[in-house]
């Protein structure tokens, strides 16, 4: 539109352009190899930092972090235009490689292959970040596949 809001000539509302809006959001969780409780609570923190700068370097927006010694749970929003797979796995290589680079000890540090993916309504955000922040506190007797299918009928509470 030019500033006198008339289009432009030739240019009539039908053949203009529609702009793209998505609002793509995700929860994640994936494992350190053989679940081995690898993620020190003095690392955690840092990890989840680096994550998130990740997630940043995609083009997208991490909205909680957090995760146990042998899990973490990511709620992001992300591009449209990124394979969730593409973005998970450079994710997962680099924060393995940054982990083997800042913690001598974990040198033979792995991720787990493959994880778990699940959309996320927008009316359920706050839900979801509430279940990703009390990670640390969930009850051990409950294994994340259960714990994650709970969230995802919506009967966490």
């Amino acid at each position: 539109m030019t500033p006198t809001n008339k289009p432009p000539k030739g240019v009539t509302e039908k053949n203009t352009p529609m702009a793209s809006y998505t609002n793509l959001l995700y929860h994640f969780v994936f494992s350190t190899k053989r679940r081995e409780p690898s993620l020190h609570a003095d690392l955690r923190p840092r990890l989840y930092e680096y994550l998130g700068g990740g997630i940043r370097d995609e083009k997208g927006i991490a909205l909680a972090i957090n995760g146990m010694a042998d899990h973490v749970h990511i709620l992001a929003k992300l591009r449209q235009d990124k394979a969730v797979s593409d973005m998970l796995r450079g994710i997962k290589a680099n924060s393995s490689g940054w982990i083997h680079r800042t913690s001598p000890d974990l040198e033979r540090f792995a991720w787990q292959e493959g994880y778990g993916a699940f959309s996320v309504s927008q009316s359920q955000v706050e839900r979801v970040k509430e279940y990703i922040r009390h990670q640390g506190k969930a009850s051990s007797e409950m294994h994340v596949p259960r714990r994650v299918g709970k969230v995802v009928k919506g009967t966490w509470n």
